[in-house]
Order: C-alpha cells, then sequence, then structure tokens
C-alpha cells in the first residue's frame, strides 16, 4: 500500500503523487517550509492610523473649547485659516477668566480684537500679548476684527 498521507502537515493526499509534490514544496529535509507572513501591509495600515490621530491631536487641539488651568484662566489660542480666525467658535464658562492668544499667523486687522458685549477691544501686537476678560452672561457673542473681516462666535455656557 502507497502512502498518501503527511505525518508532519497531518493531511490526506489523493495520492502518492500529491503527496509528493506537497513534500517537495513544504517539507526540504523534513522540515516544515512555511509561508513568511507579510505583517507589511498591517505595519503600513498601523503606522498611518498612529499618524492620522498624532496629525488630528497636534493639527486640531485648538477645537474651540478652551483648556482651563489649575488657577480657573480659560486659555484659548486662535489663529488664522482661509482668511478668517480659527478656530471661529469657542466654549468658555460663564464667570471664569478668559485669556485669547492670537498666535503669528494672524495678521493685519485681524490682530485687532473685538467681543463688543464683553467690552473687549484690544490690539495684540504680537503673540505673547493676551487678551482677557471674564464673560458675565451666558449666551453666544460675537467676535471680530477690527474692520469686521474676521468674525466668530464665542459661547458663554
Amino acid at each position: 500500500m502507497v502512502k498518501t498521507y503527511c505525518d508532519i502537515c497531518d493531511r490526506n493526499f489523493k495520492d502518492e503523487f500529491g503527496l509528493a509534490a506537497h513534500n517537495s514544496s513544504k517539507h526540504k529535509n523534513g522540515t516544515v517550509q512555511t509561508k513568511k507572513k507579510s505583517y507589511t501591509l498591517w505595519f503600513s495600515f498601523g503606522l498611518a492610523v498612529v499618524v492620522v490621530l498624532f496629525i488630528y491631536f497636534v493639527y486640531f487641539q485648538n477645537s474651540g473649547n478652551a483648556n482651563l488651568l489649575s488657577n480657573n484662566v480659560q486659555k484659548v489660542v486662535i489663529s488664522m485659516q482661509n482668511y478668517n480666525y480659527y478656530p471661529n467658535t469657542i466654549t468658555v464658562k460663564v464667570g471664569q477668566p478668559v485669556e485669547i492668544t492670537l498666535d503669528n499667523s494672524v495678521g493685519g486687522c485681524y490682530r485687532n480684537f473685538n467681543i463688543p458685549q464683553f467690552g473687549v477691544s484690544q490690539y495684540s501686537a504680537s503673540s505673547s500679548d493676551k487678551i482677557t476678560f471674564t464673560p458675565t452672561e451666558k449666551g453666544t457673542f460675537q467676535f471680530r476684527c477690527g474692520m469686521g473681516m474676521g468674525k466668530g462666535a464665542i459661547t458663554v455656557e
């Protein structure tokens, strides 16, 4: 009787030719030749996910919500994107001081920052200048540049 069973792989074959073909491709010198698994695709996918998450957290950290510091000052950094303030919607809490910084991407009349309802009208010459105020009432209020070209809204909760 001719053997058609591979002891190493625990597989049956129809005939001895199938077993011989299997052994010649899989078992050279009696050892199992395993396929090298390609992890390149999974590695690339994982790397892409990490890069996207990194960009998301770094680039979109100015989501419009104020960062509350230990001394209860709400800090917001505003930049300029597509000829307007970014973020152009900001959320802060009522009764807690707010500190707005215009970063170096903000230029021209956009550096003159105004929130009329809170009496804020300040020119910020550089990113080291801070625009500070304490919102006294809840609601949504407009902010704008000196010429009214750049606009946004601040929501006080």
